[in-house]
């Protein structure tokens, strides 16, 4: 998702530097066979996300799906949605998918202005602490997926995950490359992309039409159109299977109505074509679906209704409280 420079979503009336709160609670989680995925909150989105997002998804169309309430949308029909990563462990490779927005950054949308967050913290607790993480999959390069790349250290941003390979598809890379970029994405560039890359942190993936496989279990998987390299991510571990959106899918709504398309893809008939195979590989099966927008409780599976979608939501599971 990549805020346009009109109609942005005022920020939360929150002192950027608020003083800490209670610790976090343990990071909710799905288990995938052996692969355990966590959910590490960043921030919730403010109601305006919804509209300019989605802007065909008016509180009329929003209501027609009463399975929507009241988790991913409140009673004004107005959407919930949120800003997290997937953390996982493959074997002994420590993984995680998309960085959020980051904290103190200098960014044109109010609310992901110089955030102050817990997500190190909450990262940490989940069993994830940065020097520990081997992959960083990014599913684009988007200023809400790629914050926490970097970390503000003596005045200059440094990589997050200093012993982590960075992975990005080539395609998106090279697209952004080309690209005259205004003056706030050129920032993003500047503090969340180009440090990685200048410690050599950041590989460019080559991705089949089909997927490509990049450790066992872990599998990325073309989903163009929001972005022209998006990637979706595959999970599986003996028989159980699992997909990460990205924005090839924002919100719920958009299954019962694939054809809502974000004010933010580059291609928006492409996106839809991308979000509808997803959805009909999807329909029907035991794979679980998480969405890397979507507010608790983020995971379900997809079943056909009504000639289009609908997500049966699987709620997360929490580790016992400590002594």
């Amino acid at each position: 998702m990549q805020t346009p420079q009109s109609q942005q979503p005022q920020a939360p009336q929150t002192p950027p530097h608020a003083p800490a709160g209670p610790p976090p609670a343990p990071a909710p989680h799905w288990s995938v066979g052996d692969i355990t995925v966590h959910r590490i909150d960043e921030t919730p989105l403010p109601p305006a996300t919804g509209p300019w997002l989605l802007p065909g998804a008016s509180a009329g169309v929003v209501a027609g799906q009463d399975w929507l309430h009241p988790d991913f949308a409140d009673s004004a029909g107005t959407l919930r949605l949120d800003s997290h990563s997937f953390a996982l462990t493959l074997g002994t490779l420590r993984v995680l998918v998309d960085t959020g927005i980051g904290n103190g950054k200098t960014r044109a949308n109010p609310a992901w202005h110089g955030l102050h967050t817990d997500y190190l913290q909450r990262l940490t607790e989940a069993g994830f602490p940065p020097d520990s993480v081997d992959l960083v999959v990014l599913t684009h390069l988007h200023t809400d997926h790629v914050g926490w790349n970097t970390r503000e250290a003596d005045g200059a941003w440094v990589p997050t995950f200093p012993n982590a390979r960075y992975l990005v598809s080539r395609t998106e890379r090279e697209f952004w490359a080309a690209q005259s970029m205004d003056e706030p994405r050129r920032q993003m560039f500047r503090d969340s992309v180009h440090p990685v890359e200048d410690a050599g942190l950041l590989d460019l993936l080559d991705i089949a039409e089909q997927g490509s496989d990049i450790a066992p279990g872990l599998r990325l998987v073309p989903a163009p159109g929001h972005t022209p390299g998006h990637l979706a991510v595959q999970l599986s571990s003996r028989g159980a299977t699992a997909v990460i959106t990205g924005d090839a899918i924002h919100h719920p709504v958009q299954l019962p109505h694939p054809h809502l398309s974000s004010c933010a893809d580059t291609d928006p008939l492409q996106a839809e074509a991308s979000r509808r195979a997803l959805l009909a590989s999807l329909a029907g099966t035991s794979t679980l679906l998480l969405g890397t927008h979507f507010p608790h409780p983020t995971a379900g599976r997809v079943h056909a209704h009504d000639g289009a979608y609908r997500l049966v939501p699987v709620p997360p599971a929490h580790p016992a409280p400590g002594p």
